[in-house]
């Protein structure tokens, strides 16, 4: 099973990943892109991220928007796999 973070992991969690928000046991993030093209292709990398880790988030998406919900259900809760996701997703906007 995998384990939730720690009370001392989740404190880092706002300097570690500025551009997500803790939100109860969710790391949630919102974009905006020119376009459904655009937000579609981000959604596709993610996917493909996600397959990858075999860790796959909680998502919408409307026209240019797409909203990222991570939790770990297996554990509960937030886990390093959700960290490792929000990281992975960050590199793919930044280069």
């Amino acid at each position: 099973m995998v384990e939730k973070l720690s009370e001392e992991a989740r404190s880092t969690l706002a300097r570690e990943l500025p551009d997500w928000a803790l939100e109860g046991e969710h790391l949630k993030r919102s974009f905006r892109f020119r376009d459904f093209s655009e937000a579609f292709g981000f959604m596709t990398r993610v996917a493909l991220l996600a397959e990858a880790q075999d860790h796959h988030p909680e998502w919408s998406n409307v026209w240019n928007r797409v909203e990222i919900a991570l939790s770990t259900h297996d554990a509960g809760g937030l886990s390093a796999r959700d960290v490792r996701l929000a990281h992975a997703i960050d590199r793919l906007l930044n280069g």
